[in-house]
């Protein structure tokens, strides 16, 4: 990559990916949103982008859920290997290929930071294609449309003091939707923050996990209730699991 970036200090890689409109060309990379992990969520879009592509890139997770879309060669990452990886994905771009990046849900939400890091490793043009995010079904599950609510994610690496602010700001004058962060940041953690900024106790709280998939499951709560379930920055520290959304309603 050409820069070597610090995600406490910058520059952030969100920031590189939305620097500027994207510029049409005729072969570009692809970022695609590959939904939830159920496969009916997978927009025929990017199903061909996919099924097009030489090679495909993303975390291992992802990769996993469209390993049956593709006679691609995937290559697969975590945090610790992610540099790396991207800079073979770059080489096989530079000899030719076609490639596509993947990304868990709808990279608009949450995963501008890896478009950032796949435009910054190769020397193509990065061409988004929306998914269907958990978001958005959280939104259709607990009513709250989004004309009407707050957005927030905090599934990112670095400082999420900002986003927090927000959440304080409109919470009980607009509906809430947040994406945690495992495992700092679950809903307990939320639940906590907002009524320490002066929330109502009684707002309902419903945090959605896994879904679209069987076993989805919904615990409708108050965020005082959920308060109770703060603490912790590991697995066994939180009922929740690390695909979990966040809706607090209005009154």
């Amino acid at each position: 990559m050409s820069d070597t970036y610090d995600l406490e200090s910058g520059p952030d890689p969100a920031t590189l990916a939305a620097a500027a409109p994207e510029t049409p060309t005729e072969d570009p990379v692809y970022a695609v949103g590959i939904g939830p992990g159920n496969a009916e969520y997978l927009t025929p879009r990017g199903k061909r982008a996919i099924r097009e592509a030489d090679v495909v890139v993303g975390f291992e997770t992802v990769v996993d859920f469209v390993r049956g879309e593709t006679d691609a060669e995937l290559l697969t990452c975590g945090y610790a290997d992610e540099a790396a990886t991207l800079e073979t994905f770059a080489r096989r771009i530079s000899d030719g290929a076609d490639g596509t990046a993947v990304l868990m849900g709808d990279p608009n939400h949450s995963g501008y930071q890896f478009v950032g890091k796949v435009q910054d490793a190769i020397e193509r043009s990065v061409r988004v294609i929306p998914g269907i995010s958990s978001l958005q079904v959280a939104a259709s599950r607990a009513r709250t449309p989004m004309e009407e609510t707050t957005f927030v994610t905090l599934h990112k690496s670095g400082d999420v003091a900002p986003d927090l602010q927000r959440l304080c700001d409109s919470v009980g004058e607009r509906h809430l939707l947040v994406l945690p962060r495992p495992y700092d940041w679950m809903p307990g953690d939320i639940a906590a923050h907002l009524l320490d900024s002066g929330a109502s106790s009684s707002l309902d709280a419903l945090v959605f996990e896994r879904l679209t998939h069987e076993d989805e499951t919904v615990t409708r709560s108050t965020l005082g209730d959920l308060e109770a379930s703060a603490g912790g920055t590991n697995p066994d520290d939180t009922p929740f699991s690390d695909l979990s959304v966040l809706a607090v309603r209005t009154d």
